[in-house]
């Protein structure tokens, strides 16, 4: 019997794109079995989602709406509802993750930013985006796949590290 509703939680340093991709891509592909939530490091949070982003996974045919960068503030206060699952898409800021409400599951995904590079093309950032949601993809669609074969989330530990390394 598969594990009832997962809640996940990915964390990057400014919520404005990896987390953002990884958000769009798993409320869709996992609608039935998660609820899916973003947000990054106080005081480094965008003010809005990156147009780069947006773009990327309107493209690619995922929603947009409701995607907003905010901080992990509301995710690891007293009383917050906990998550099973927190996953970190930047090992820069893993260090500085508070201690999170339940004790979930944790993992780290590492992306490289996805922020302008000095010289770079719009076309070449336009490609770095693309790569990274084609691999979230493919580690989400694997999440979403091994979710509806496991008991409990704590079954689904060791694989969720284990996608770091696809």
């Amino acid at each position: 019997m598969p594990v009832k509703t997962t809640r996940v939680l990915f964390v990057s340093k400014n919520n404005a794109a990896r987390s953002i991709l990884a958000e769009a891509c798993l409320r869709q592909l996992g609608a039935q079995s998660f609820q899916v939530f973003s947000c990054g490091v106080p005081d480094r949070i965008a003010d809005k989602p990156d147009s780069t982003t947006l773009a990327t996974l309107a493209t690619a045919g995922f929603k947009t709406t409701g995607l907003q960068p905010k901080d992990w503030t509301e995710f690891s206060r007293h009383g917050s509802k906990p998550m099973d699952i927190v996953i970190s898409l930047d090992a820069e800021t893993k260090s500085e993750h508070p201690s999170w409400p339940g004790q979930p599951e944790t993992a780290l995904w590492d992306y490289a930013p996805l922020d302008k590079r000095k010289g770079e093309t719009h076309s070449e950032r336009d490609i770095r985006t693309i790569q990274t949601l084609h691999s979230l993809r493919r580690r989400i669609e694997l999440l979403v796949s091994l979710q509806q074969k496991v008991r409990s989330h704590a079954d689904l530990r060791h694989d969720i590290r284990d996608m770091a390394h696809l």
